[in-house]
């Protein structure tokens, strides 16, 4: 069973920085794709940023481009999520999820960064996210 855990969430303010985390219990991340999606109570499940674990193709939605940054420590098997200039519409339930590039993709777990398909295979149980103003 894949078990992804998150860390790294918290409270700032705006124009601030955090950086998740994102780690595997019992599996190596190898060739996939990682994605960072965030979720709010008011908003259905969005997509944040993607990265291909084995190379280095990177996927960003535009309203947190220049923003922040997704990046991996092959080493210690984790993804991360550089979060800078942090706005309050930032706020919200950040998941890390195993993807798969999926053309064509319909269903829930499916999402578009950057105009490229992905289908979701695993999700972490997330990490909150909070920027006041």
């Amino acid at each position: 069973q894949v078990q992804l855990v998150e860390s790294g969430g918290g409270s700032v303010q705006a124009g601030g920085s955090l950086r998740l985390s994102c780690g595997a219990s019992g599996y190596t991340f190898g060739n996939d794709y990682v994605g960072w999606f965030r979720q709010t109570p008011e908003k259905k499940r969005e997509a944040v940023a993607a990265k291909n674990f084995g190379g280095i193709s990177t996927f960003y939605i535009d309203s947190v481009k220049g923003r922040f940054t997704i990046s991996q420590d092959n080493a210690k098997n984790t993804v991360y999520l550089q979060m800078d200039s942090l706005e309050p519409e930032d706020s919200a339930m950040y998941y890390c999820a195993i993807i798969a590039r999926n053309l064509g993709c319909t269903g829930g777990d499916c999402f578009k960064i950057d105009q490229t398909w992905f289908r979701v295979k695993y999700w972490g149980q997330g990490t909150q996210v909070t920027v006041s103003s």
